[in-house]
């Protein structure tokens, strides 16, 4: 107990001292960030002013010696940069350099005084590596919420659901194909057709290339999962090698819905819905 109150006593020594320091111990670091080419994404007054805010969250986490503060600011500071292209060894790069600025402050200070000093150095660096730890946990979490973002904004472009008019959808798949973005694509689908109700789907695959038996297995199984669903699928664009292993794993295409390109389709599947599509008269 009493070694953690002198521990806290030495912070408080520790606070005092950076307070009073704050503008030559903040500009000492901003120089340091230059000189080692860190943050080249942002302006110089952008990382000065980023700079005094984390100058000042760092003082406060160690006054309060709690971190939760400090790790809500980490991660309001990666929403701001991370869009910047801010890399994560830049941030805990900064945060280190900070920790050795202030350091050296503290050997200038106490470097009459080595049993202070090194009282000091024993309460301020596990402080300090907290502090450096939390800065960069909450920026990889920040980071990898960004980019699972970005990932199902691409799964969202690459398997994209139409709606052309009320109870059709249009898929059209373009590029490979993988287990994992034929799973995706399900799961695209049966969204699309429980939430528009739609009653014909029409999947073109022209811009597909081949398709292993895995993904053709799991294309017949998304046919048969919206069957199941009310919704009819008519796929189009079936290249000869598709269809060939198609037969491979034993599908019969006679069981299957298909047309040869997607204006066929969408006729076929404007049939089924009850419209009637016809050319207008020409003017006299």
């Amino acid at each position: 107990m009493a070694k953690r109150d002198e521990s806290s006593e030495l912070l408080r020594e520790l606070v005092a001292h950076l307070r009073q320091n704050r503008t030559q111990l903040r500009e000492e670091w901003v120089g340091s960030i230059s000189e080692t080419r860190l943050l080249t994404a942002m302006t110089k007054e952008e990382i000065f002013a980023e700079a005094t805010s984390v100058y000042d969250s760092y003082v406060e986490a160690l006054e309060t010696e709690t971190f939760e503060a400090l790790q809500a600011y980490a991660r309001n500071l990666s929403e701001r940069i991370i869009p910047r292209g801010v890399e994560t060894h830049e941030v805990v790069g900064i945060v280190l350099l900070l920790r050795d600025v202030l350091a050296r402050s503290l050997f200038a200070k106490y470097q009459t005084d080595f049993k202070k000093l090194n009282r000091i150095l024993d309460a301020y660096e596990p402080a300090a590596n907290r502090i450096a730890n939390t800065v960069a946990v909450g920026f990889v979490q920040e980071r990898e919420r960004v980019i699972r973002q970005q990932q199902e904004a691409i799964r969202e472009l690459s398997t994209p659901v139409l709606q052309v008019r009320e109870r059709l959808l249009i898929l059209p798949i373009i590029g490979v194909i993988d287990p994992q973005r034929a799973r995706q694509l399900t799961e695209q689908l049966l969204r699309g057709i429980r939430t528009n109700r739609a009653k014909v789907v029409v999947i073109d695959i022209t811009g597909v290339a081949a398709m292993d038996v895995t993904v053709a297995n799991h294309l017949v199984q998304t046919v048969e999962a919206s069957r199941l669903l009310g919704a009819t699928v008519i796929v189009t664009g079936l290249s000869p090698e598709i269809a060939q292993t198609l037969v491979t794993i034993g599908v019969d295409l006679g069981k299957m819905n298909t047309v040869g390109d997607l204006q066929g389709g969408i006729e076929q599947a404007e049939r089924l819905l009850g419209y009637k599509v016809m050319a207008l008269a020409e003017p006299n």
